[in-house]
């Protein structure tokens, strides 16, 4: 090799190792152009490439251009002419999102000279967290208890409110009984506070942060205090009535009209506003703790305290109202079209006042406390929904829909399809947005990994990454493709994770499919990844053959083991658009060991976090058999016991014997992995204290001699008379 080639390889060889070198460029420099920048900065360094002050020195150059309205909010361009990148947003929030969608080509692995032009706007304006703070929680558990510290520190406030904004989820509600007292003390009622001052000034510094992190983010906060509560130290100090005084914070009591309650509860909202300027808004919920109250009752104290309240603060602010669902003076009533008409009078009126920022958010619970089911509204809080909210279409408040998952916290989730279909079905104008969260859950600690090597999280939202991911990017933009979600488990984990997307689509099918076909009302009354529901006594257990068989449906589609067989064995037959148990047990099969197949290439040998996505999917496909196996065997025992064919009880048994196997599937892959873990959803078993409830832990392990109890049955079942 001669002299001068060598000289030309060194030279490329030595042009190669310099990291390229890029100047960021804010026009018009606010904190979330500076947020944005941080984060371009950041992704690039990353990647090894330098960042210069001066654009003379640069390769390329990454400007971000004043804000153009014309775009519309939270829109943005990305714009190329050669090595300069111009990032335009409709807003702040849409230039951040612009510079977001670089960084997460570069992490991806995409050079600067080949990112493309793009651009992107929202299909809804309301993007919502529902977040249950673990101080003075709506229900008392452990399970929630254990976030405290968690929650108290501002590194996993940062960590949440980055995994937000690049999901483009734009609005963190903030939800408990009582916040106020974590937040000021109230001038008038200083003995109301439990904390001295330097206490005192640790939670104000808490809040004000998350409050400001949220702002650079450009995501509107909420503070939504459940009513009618004041704090214990309020209640001693001020000599509230002594048959409301709830210090203990239980939520279904008469409530508290006095005017000592009143004058505390408007003061405390309007200095809370005044301290906290990067507070967006408050949410009214009407119902704890206003038993004994008429509808127009709770809104009248609505408007006398929170709404007075935000009108003496002086300054403008956003409202979530979010829909009664009681129409009785009790705290659990059912809804009616009078209460709806009363609500949308009261929603408008609060409209029209000057210090309220519009439109005003009026939510709804979409199918009640077990949203991730069946896209098709079936009911809310409290039963049928009638069309006074939508008839005619409002111009001053949009519907927004919360989708509650009380139903899957371990195992990971991700169907792309069902949160489209979901949206889809919500086209229409008056709609405004969503909010996702839990009220037995909080996804802070990680409670769930049993100790071992590292993994890749710290939080418990971060196992969950997947969920969020959907949810957030798809209600900014429907349009999303699968590829997108597809490439964060390549950059995860490598190319050999590609088919973890369609695995967990087709696997994690299987909680919809449990509750679309088995019907719910509360929290409680459901937990799909437990296989868990309430039993005839309204305790939470493992879903028998026997509840299989008679539980009515959810989604009209579905056909219940009861109906299937009473009308089968009359000769009777199902329009072809129904779903009936057989054919949910075949599509249940069929995804389920598709999804199976899809990861068996997957080697996971050295590292342990690809090893818990792998074994999630492992876990929802063996639960998903578990159910084929158990809808077939409720049909036998069923057609048994309602033909009296000897044979459907063998058959029956055969199936009910191939469930266990399947569930002692889910408990070999679990249980060397996953804790045994504290549940809401268990704290209220009858004939157990609660401090005894408080005790007990969930896992698929201990519901193993529940699951066996059926081939028990099945086995003692005597021979029965055909039924006519």
């Amino acid at each position: 090799m001669n002299r001068k080639l060598v000289s030309l390889l060194l030279l490329f060889l030595a042009t190669d190792c310099v990291a390229q070198r890029v100047f960021i460029q804010q026009m018009e420099p606010t904190r979330q152009s500076r947020y944005a920048a941080g984060q371009l900065a950041g992704a690039l360094i990353s990647k090894k490439y330098s960042i210069v002050s001066e654009r003379t020195s640069a390769d390329f150059t990454i400007q971000l251009a004043p804000v153009n309205v014309q775009l519309g909010s939270e829109a943005y361009v990305i714009e190329r002419q050669g090595k300069q990148f111009t990032v335009s947003g409709g807003d702040n929030r849409g230039q951040i999102y612009g510079c977001l969608s670089i960084v997460e080509d570069i992490r991806n692995g995409i050079a600067l000279d080949q990112i493309r032009t793009r651009q992107e706007r929202p299909h809804l304006p309301f993007r919502a967290i529902k977040f249950d703070l673990p101080w003075d929680t709506y229900r008392h558990s452990y399970a929630l208890d254990q976030h405290y510290e968690t929650c108290r520190d501002t590194l996993y406030w940062k960590a949440f409110l980055d995994m937000m904004v690049a999901n483009r989820f734009n609005a963190l509600s903030l939800w408990n009984l009582h916040p106020y007292t974590f937040m000021i003390r109230p001038a008038n009622f200083p003995a109301a506070t439990p904390f001295n001052d330097q206490q005192l000034a640790e939670w104000q510094t808490l809040f004000r942060t998350i409050f400001r992190m949220a702002k650079d983010r450009e995501i509107d906060t909420y503070l939504v205090p459940f009513n009618i509560f004041t704090s214990p130290e309020f209640s001693k100090a001020y000599n509230v009535n002594p048959r409301l005084n709830n210090l203990d914070h239980h939520h279904f009591i008469d409530g508290d009209t006095s005017a000592i309650v009143k004058r505390y509860t408007r003061e405390c909202v309007t200095q809370v506003l005044q301290e906290y300027p990067d507070l967006t808004g408050f949410g009214l919920t009407l119902g704890e703790a206003m038993g004994g109250m008429s509808p127009q009752q709770r809104e009248d104290w609505m408007k006398a305290t929170i709404i007075e309240g935000m009108r003496l603060a002086g300054r403008k602010s956003k409202l979530v109202h979010r829909i009664p669902f009681s129409s009785t003076t009790g705290s659990l009533g059912i809804t009616s079209i009078d209460t709806e008409k009363l609500t949308r009078k009261s929603i408008e009126s609060e409209a029209a006042l000057p210090f309220i920022d519009g439109p005003i958010w009026a939510d709804l619970k979409y199918n009640w406390s077990h949203g991730h089911s069946t896209p098709t509204l079936v009911k809310v809080h409290g039963g049928k929904l009638f069309d006074t909210y939508f008839k005619p279409e409002p111009n001053t408040y949009k519907i927004t829909w919360t989708v509650r998952n009380e139903d899957f916290f371990c195992l990971r989730w991700g169907v792309p399809d069902f949160v489209r279909s979901h949206i889809a079905a919500n086209n229409q104008a008056y709609v405004g947005g969503y909010f996702l969260g839990s009220e037995t859950y909080i996804p802070a600690k990680d409670y769930f990994t049993s100790p071992g090597a590292p993994v890749d999280w710290t939080y418990a939202f971060e196992r969950q990454w997947l969920f969020y991911k959907l949810w957030g990017r798809l209600l900014y933009n429907p349009a999303t493709p699968d590829a997108l979600f597809r490439s964060e488990f390549v950059r995860r984990y490598g190319m050999s994770a590609a088919p973890l997307l369609e695995a967990y689509a087709l696997a994690s099918k299987t909680p919809l499919r449990l509750a679309s076909s088995f019907d719910f009302t509360w929290d409680f009354s459901l937990y799909s990844e437990g296989m868990m529901g309430f039993d005839a006594n309204k305790n939470v257990a493992y879903i028998s053959v026997n509840q299989q068989i008679s539980q009515p449906t959810l989604d009209p589609t579905y056909v219940s083991v009861s109906d299937y067989v009473k009308t089968t064995a009359a000769g009777g037959s199902f329009s072809k658009e129904k779903i009936t148990p057989p054919m949910l047990a075949n599509i249940l099969v069929t995804d389920c060991r598709k999804a199976l197949r899809l990861i068996q290439s997957i080697k996971t040998t050295g590292n342990r976090s690809l090893l818990y996505e792998v074994a999630d999917v492992m876990a929802w496909a063996n639960l998903g058999l578990h159910m084929t196996e158990k809808l077939n065997g409720a049909v036998a025992l069923q057609t048994y016991r309602t033909t009296g064919q000897a044979a459907m009880k063998q058959v029956a048994l055969r199936h009910l014997k191939a469930a266990l196997r399947y569930w002692d599937n889910v408990i070999a892959i679990t249980r060397p992995l996953y804790n045994d873990m504290p549940l809401v959803h268990l704290t209220e078993q009858k004939g157990h204290t609660w401090a005894e409830n408080n005790t007990l832990r969930f896992h698929w392990d201990k519901l193993r001699p529940d699951v066996a109890k059926d081939i028990e049955l099945v086995e003692n079942e005597l021979p029965t008379t055909p039924k006519k």
